[in-house]
């Protein structure tokens, strides 16, 4: 990893290049679902693009260490160290998040977007909704994912993962969780 922490390439713009070829391993694996940009072809897999970093750098310890676990995941981050974590944190999230297109429902789209505010989903995660330190970014995340997201915290089943969340969405309805993911995934 000594060459992606020469000065220099960092003058000349070229950090994500460097970053890229030196973790081209882990990015090949992290690619397999999310995408090689961070941009997840598949419904139930979050885009990684965009993301905060600090939100990335904890989102991959707390998986690495058995914190948070997902099945799918079991044994990818096995050995990984922290600077892996720092270089991939900083490569994905310098990524641009490419929104997925879906029909807009009018009616479902302004009823999240009044519970969003209602119930201050802004105050962690930004007026815009773009995430910042440790908290994600929802704009324009996979719909699908959001909502499962939000049932696994509803739910109580979001192990190893903000607590809060779960306070949060405790006793909400399932059909506002859908307008709230169907609200944040439209978002650009």
């Amino acid at each position: 990893f000594r060459r992606f922490l020469v000065p220099a390439a960092f003058a000349a713009g070229t950090f994500h290049a460097v970053v890229a070829q030196d973790l081209s391993p882990r990015i090949a694996i992290c690619a397999t679902c999310h995408g090689q940009d961070g941009n997840s072809r598949a419904a139930a897999i979050p885009s990684l693009a965009g993301q905060p970093r600090t939100f990335l750098e904890n989102q991959l310890i707390t998986i690495r260490e058995g914190i948070r676990v997902i099945p799918a995941k079991s044994g990818q981050l096995d050995g990984i160290t922290d600077r892996e974590v720092i270089a991939l944190s900083k490569y994905f999230s310098g990524q641009t998040l490419i929104p997925v297109a879906s029909q807009r429902d009018e009616g479902l789209f302004r009823r999240g977007e009044h519970l969003s505010r209602e119930m201050l989903c802004g105050t962690c995660h930004v007026s815009d909704f773009k995430g910042r330190d440790q908290m994600p970014r929802l704009a324009g995340q996979r719909e699908t994912y959001l909502l499962h997201s939000m049932r696994q915290f509803k739910n109580n089943q979001a192990t190893g993962r903000d607590t809060i969340m779960a306070a949060s969405l405790y006793g909400i309805a399932d059909q506002d969780l859908i307008a709230i993911a169907h609200y944040l995934s439209q978002l650009k």
